[in-house]
């Protein structure tokens, strides 16, 4: 599955979306939550991809599998300016 940017349907929590600041935001299925992607969750996302010694590919390039396996290696990696939404 791709994570393209969708409106938010009906209630339906969609993979990404954008609010109405014009910023993106990702569902996180498995930890139930958003995450608003900006230049901080970039810079955490390149920390990850290089401890982990892969090249950069956008996220919403990753397969589902890998997005899921960048989320739960989030979570346990929280930063101070991490802002999660819906908890």
């Amino acid at each position: 599955m791709t994570a393209a940017t969708k409106p938010q349907d009906n209630g339906r929590q969609e993979e990404n979306h954008r609010d109405d600041k014009d910023h993106n935001r990702v569902y996180d299925r498995d930890h139930k939550d958003y995450h608003n992607w900006n230049e901080n969750e970039d810079r955490v996302y390149r920390e990850y991809l290089s401890a982990k010694h892969r090249t950069y590919r956008g996220f919403a390039e990753l397969q589902e599998k890998e997005q899921r396996a960048y989320w739960n290696w989030r979570h346990s990696h929280p930063d101070h300016d991490h802002q999660h939404e819906g908890r």
